[in-house]
């Protein structure tokens, strides 16, 4: 009974002294309005429990509402000030580095690596940053990655049958294509053992650190996935030193004036293959739900990709010029985009006290840019929260850069948007092209930490017999 009342009184006078010193610190200036919460906590609960509904922005809703586009609360054991104006996020995107400076938890960290490139910073990031978009730009997809994303994912395909997981197919297909653009290693037996500790690498993301074992899990499954990448790195060091090098980011790497340690490169990769693997067949399935859930949007679709497939052979692949007619799948792309919001916002810290929009942001502090809240604000999309890709045909879908930002901005814009493109257009082709689908069961989006499907998004298919439909 002792122990109990000597708890609850040291907790009630940390309290005490935590409210006094947050207001005392920052009475002298002019704080963005909001509620800090409960000392200690804040309102981290509220954040969490928000995103359990089918309402994808629920807690910035609210808070919008009574505050505001830019208010202040306190999350994850820091007051944080939230930014759903597309100029205040461009503001942060555009002055990292100078304002704001790159910050995750080490719960992150850990998994991807100091080396990663979510994590570096300076002349270092902009060097692997630069050095990651030329091996994404046009020509390379143009020339050498179209075609073997053709092959794989129509090899993927193949092998469907009954009831699949299309979460599950359409991560095969990018992680095996992550895999040959990085490293020219082909899908087989060990690219497949890889992915499957990936999995468990990626599932640590989901969790609260503190007591999880799928967190532990997650930490030795990098330590595996390292050690497998690791081995490839160093015979490729050896294949180099006499001749037999391949042109792929690897290469690159091994080949760079400064160099690059192999624990350097591990991280790189680790981190590369999270961003190619998981966001890209995260849209890849809610392009497939959000179509299956609009039937005019899906018989424009099909109509397109029969128009291409007409002029070829069953078994030709995709050519550039074709990949550059898909018009209305472009929209589809950018809908599913919009609604979809895979990365809800990004983190940053203020590297000193920043006056933005009449309001300060303390120094310390953290900020989040919401993407979300702004691609669904009926003030920015008209019915923001329904899909409708029609809405990209026509000048009323333009809109300024800051307020579409799927891909982020600023230095970190991510170097494989135009990859992602072309990887989804390809796939929602041979999809529409060669099988027919009904789900298999009700499935619905979850939106935290990240959106997703519930169940994977299981469905039905058979092979499509286009001469019927016609």
């Amino acid at each position: 009974m002792e122990t109990l009342a000597y708890f609850l009184l040291s907790f009630c006078l940390s309290a005490f002294i935590y409210v006094f010193y947050r207001r005392s610190r920052y009475r002298g200036l002019r704080i963005p309005p909001g509620s800090l919460g409960l000392p200690l906590i804040g309102e981290t609960l509220q954040l969490i429990s928000a995103y359990k509904s089918e309402n994808p922005e629920p807690f910035m809703d609210e808070r919008i509402k009574r505050f505001g586009l830019v208010f202040t609360s306190h999350v994850l054991g820091e007051p944080t000030v939230f930014s759903a104006d597309p100029e205040t996020n461009r503001f942060i995107l555009q002055n990292e580095g100078r304002l704001f400076d790159c910050d995750y938890p080490s719960s992150i960290s850990n998994l991807l690596g100091k080396h990663s490139l979510l994590l570096m910073k300076g002349a270092l990031h902009k060097r692997m940053h630069s050095l990651t978009m030329s091996f994404a730009n046009y020509s390379i997809i143009k020339d050498h990655l179209l075609v073997h994303m053709d092959r794989l994912i129509r090899f993927n395909l193949n092998s469907w049958s009954d009831r699949v997981f299309l979460l599950d197919e359409a991560k095969k297909i990018t992680f095996d294509l992550t895999m040959k653009q990085l490293m020219s290693v082909d899908p087989g037996e060990w690219t497949e053992s890889l992915r499957k500790e990936y999995i468990l690498l990626i599932d640590g993301f989901f969790t609260v650190p503190f007591f999880s074992t799928t967190y532990r899990r997650a930490i030795k499954a990098r330590t595996k996935v390292a050690e497998a990448l690791g081995l490839v790195v160093r015979e490729r060091r050896k294949e180099g030193e006499v001749g037999m090098g391949k042109k792929d980011m690897l290469a690159a790497l091994l080949g760079a004036e400064d160099g690059f340690s192999d624990d350097q490169i591990v991280d790189f990769f680790v981190a590369l293959l999270v961003a190619g693997y998981e966001t890209t067949s995260i849209i890849m399935t809610l392009a497939v739900k959000f179509l299956t859930e609009n039937p005019l949007a899906l018989a424009q679709v099909k109509e397109e990709h029969d128009q291409i497939r007409l002029k070829k052979g069953e078994s030709e692949a995709i050519e550039w010029s074709e990949y550059k007619s898909m018009h209305f799948t472009q929209c589809v792309i950018n809908e599913t985009l919009r609604m979809a919001n895979i990365i809800g916002g990004i983190f940053r810290r203020a590297m000193t006290d920043i006056n933005i929009k009449g309001y300060t942001i303390p120094k310390g502090w953290k900020v989040f840019a919401s993407f979300r809240a702004v691609h669904l604000d009926n003030d920015h999309f008209k019915d923001a929260r329904t899909f409708n890709p029609w809405r990209w045909q026509n000048s009323s879908g333009t809109c300024p850069p800051n307020v579409f930002t799927p891909f982020g901005g600023g230095p970190r814009l991510c170097p494989g948007y135009e990859l992602a493109r072309v990887e989804l257009s390809v796939f929602i082709h041979y999809v529409v092209t060669h099988v027919s689908w009904v789900p298999a069961e009700k499935d619905k989006l979850i939106y935290f930490p990240t959106t997703r499907t519930l169940k994977r998004y299981p469905i039905i298919v058979c092979p499509r017999n286009r001469a019927q439909d016609n």
